[in-house]
């Protein structure tokens, strides 16, 4: 094999199709589009268009939605990991984060981060940093002497999560505390009422005694029934 023997596999390359050179070409003319229409005319877009009918595309159901925001993360096996700490690609006995899972080639290409799995088994005692593990990963890892570490959110930073958890308990609170409000008061008014009551009645039974004994206490004589009396 000399340099000026080295050729294309057949078929690799293919010459372009030339239009409008002539009726012996095969494509001369109208350049393979036919006569008139639309679709012989140049800028012309028909893809999904079937005549006026309901497209296919409008006639599928749609359902969910597409996260802009979402995040994706490498995942990694502890099975993976104890393969390649077999084959001497890990050290165990550093610590393994991102930047020593893709010098073993456990990660490759652009992520948002790892993510540890438990499948397979992990014999060896590891400290794992990554940013995200699933529980039985974690409790796998920590049953063979290891540790996991996350990351965690910075002093300063708010959590959308626990900001709206929050927002939404001091709403419950706040109404709670509104009910109890409104129970206290209602409470006071009954005992008020009750209080009134119970001192008019009072009252009115004191009044009702005092006319009765009133009424039954002798009459004291007066100074002309004296005078009388002395005649």
């Amino acid at each position: 094999m000399r340099l000026n023997e080295l050729r294309d596999t057949a078929g690799a390359r293919t010459r372009r199709k030339r239009l409008g050179r002539g009726a012996g070409s095969g494509k001369g003319g109208t350049s393979g589009r036919g006569h008139k229409g639309q679709k012989s005319r140049s800028g012309v877009s028909l893809a999904g268009f079937e005549g006026g009918q309901m497209p296919l595309y409008r006639r599928l159901p749609k359902r969910g939605f597409h996260n802009p925001f979402r995040k994706k993360y490498a995942e990694v096996n502890l099975g993976r990991l104890q393969k390649a700490i077999d084959a001497g690609k890990l050290d165990a006995k550093k610590p393994v984060d991102e930047k020593a899972l893709r010098a073993a080639g456990l990660v490759n290409n652009s992520w948002d981060g790892v993510r540890l799995l438990a499948k397979g088994e992990i014999k060896a005692k590891l400290t794992i940093e990554v940013v995200g593990a699933s529980k039985t990963a974690v409790a796998a890892v920590e049953k063979a002497g290891g540790a996991v570490i996350l990351p965690r959110a910075a002093p300063g930073a708010k959590d959308e999560k626990a900001e709206g958890k929050g927002k939404a308990a001091k709403g419950k609170a706040a109404k709670e505390k509104a009910a109890k409000e409104k129970a206290a008061k209602e409470k006071a008014a009954k005992e008020k009422a009750a209080g009134e009551k119970s001192a008019k009645e009072k009252a009115a039974k004191e009044k009702a005694a005092g006319e009765k004994s009133a009424k039954e206490k002798p009459a004291l004589p007066t100074a002309a029934d004296k005078g009388e009396n002395d005649r």
